[in-house]
């Protein structure tokens, strides 16, 4: 087999590339139920990122796979917690003071929101998959697939927060750290070059900026003003 990090031969049963020192996707993890298999890499991804892309890089598994058994799990939690602090507690809104959503507009709002997390995450990958090679990288739709779904990680853990609406912005400035795990996973995923890979992160970001404005702008014009950012 290959490095996942560096594309050199590994032997079977080697736990660290001779070439690069990278972990090899090899290693085997330990079994366990699907909430224990997402905790852990969930804790994986954020903590140790370089060790953890590698992994990721070389696992076999589907877009489906991610998406079901990654995204909608985690999406679910900030949409769960926003429906909650919408009806319970109320928004903040300048000039206007504490809002309290009806059930029917927070559940409306709800229900986009996880769709539209979706439908980012696919139009993301495929700008990722598009721009690898001007940056030097390898088009590979599941591996981009890959790199978004895991970098959104924080923004949807942190979303939690938003049970009090007034932490909507600590939940975004934490969300922030995604920006480093794409940047940490591009060379390993995308195979683009490490002098390139800040460029790359940066082009992604601004496109996935406007696309979280326009997702914002249709949640609030469907429930009547609310729109919560992914």
């Amino acid at each position: 087999m290959n490095c996942a990090t560096c594309g050199q031969a590994v032997p079977d049963g080697t736990t660290v590339c001779g070439n690069c020192g990278a972990p090899s996707a090899a290693t085997p993890r330990a079994p366990g139920t699907a909430l224990n298999r997402l905790t852990e890499r969930v804790k994986a991804i954020l903590l140790t990122p370089r060790a953890e892309w590698p992994v990721i890089a070389a696992e076999a598994t589907t877009a489906q796979d991610i998406y079901t058994r990654y995204v909608a799990p985690l999406v679910a939690i900030g949409v769960i917690a926003s429906f909650i602090g919408a009806v319970l507690i109320g928004i903040p809104l300048p000039m206007v003071g504490t809002v309290r959503l009806g059930l029917g507009a927070a559940l409306t709002a709800a229900i986009l929101r996880f769709v539209l997390t979706f439908v980012a995450v696919f139009v993301v990958a495929m700008l990722v998959d598009a721009l690898a090679p001007t940056f030097g990288g390898e088009r590979n739709g599941l591996r981009a697939l890959k790199l978004t779904a895991y970098s959104f990680t924080p923004a949807w853990i942190a979303a939690v927060l938003t049970i009090l609406p007034s932490l909507g912005v600590l939940a975004g400035l934490i969300g922030l750290y995604g920006l480093y795990l794409m940047y940490v996973g591009l060379p390993v995923l995308m195979r683009a070059p490490d002098d390139k890979a800040l460029g790359y992160t940066v082009v992604v970001v601004l496109c996935a900026i406007v696309l979280s404005i326009i997702v914002s702008a249709i949640t609030a014009l469907v429930t009547g003003g609310y729109g919560a950012p992914l």
